[in-house]
């Protein structure tokens, strides 16, 4: 990490996990060192994420919370992660979308951000497994009228999951009957082996349903979710056409997707993509 008082706080605390993540550990005074500010506010920050649960903090420094592979935080918890980057990859991916499409937007943070960059775009059957999602949609024509154009939105029903999304049986039905052009999969993990996971085994299998039935497969994933296993896989990364991702993403991944994947897109950092 280089020095650099003027970083935001967000910035900050983002490039904090970061090293803690790659490092397994550091402490107070290194920070201080690295990120050019005070002890108070290196301290300030890991309270900060101490209180998101992303890290621990121990005496003189911090270390990464050891998360059971069936750990689903909720999505208030992760919201508050990585917000310029999901904030970069939904404007990115939002490009990828064509006027009268039938896409898929399935539960998750990032595609929550990527449906407000939706809105705009005319003429849309948008189908979803995610509460948050569809009320990102039904708010914004509840405040705008049913303007011509307007998205049509298909919520799947099924079981919520403390992530907001519809899950089971139910859910599964309904999307196996449908087709996409585009599917954006938010993902809790992604890796070489394991391909995309989550921790929980009903959003496993509901995923497993939204990626069969994708003409496309687009994951949208800030760099902290590659390395992330959870309990159950859902699709190898064989099956994944575009990733969409920030500039945070390490050489040694990328190289590694390069392998499996057709296209790379890095937000933030070049105007199109890379063709793999």
């Amino acid at each position: 990490m280089s020095e650099n008082q003027n970083l935001l706080a967000e910035q900050r605390r983002a490039l904090i996990l970061d090293e803690v993540r790659r490092r397994g550990g550091v402490r107070v005074n290194e920070l201080t060192r690295k990120l050019g500010v005070s002890d108070m506010t290196v301290r300030r920050d890991l309270d900060s994420l101490a209180r998101q649960g992303v890290l621990e903090k121990v005496h003189g420094g911090a270390v990464p919370v050891l998360e059971a592979s069936t750990h689903e935080p909720g999505f208030e918890a992760k919201s508050g992660l990585e917000l310029s980057a999901k904030e970069d990859i939904a404007k990115a991916a939002a490009q990828l979308v064509a006027p009268g499409s039938a896409i898929a937007l399935s539960g998750g943070t990032t595609t929550y951000a990527l449906a407000h960059h939706l809105q705009e775009v005319a003429d849309l059957t948008v189908v979803t497994n995610s509460v948050r999602v569809a009320d990102v949609f039904h708010s914004a024509q509840r405040s705008s009228g049913q303007r011509q154009g307007a998205a049509t939105v298909v919520l799947t029903g099924g079981v919520r999951t403390p992530s907001d999304s519809l899950v089971g049986p139910v859910a599964d039905q309904a999307v196996a009957t449908l087709h996409f052009d585009v599917l954006f999969l938010g993902v809790h993990g992604i890796s070489a082996e394991a391909g995309l996971s989550t921790p929980n085994l009903a959003e496993a299998e509901t995923n497993r349903r939204l990626v069969q039935s994708a003409r496309r497969v687009v994951v949208v994933a800030d760099h902290t979710k590659w390395g992330t296993v959870g309990l159950s896989s859902f699709a190898t990364l064989d099956q994944v056409d575009t990733l969409v991702t920030d500039s945070g993403l390490a050489d040694e991944a990328r190289e590694e997707i390069a392998e499996h994947l057709r296209q790379l897109i890095v937000a933030g950092e070049d105007e199109g993509a890379d063709e793999l």
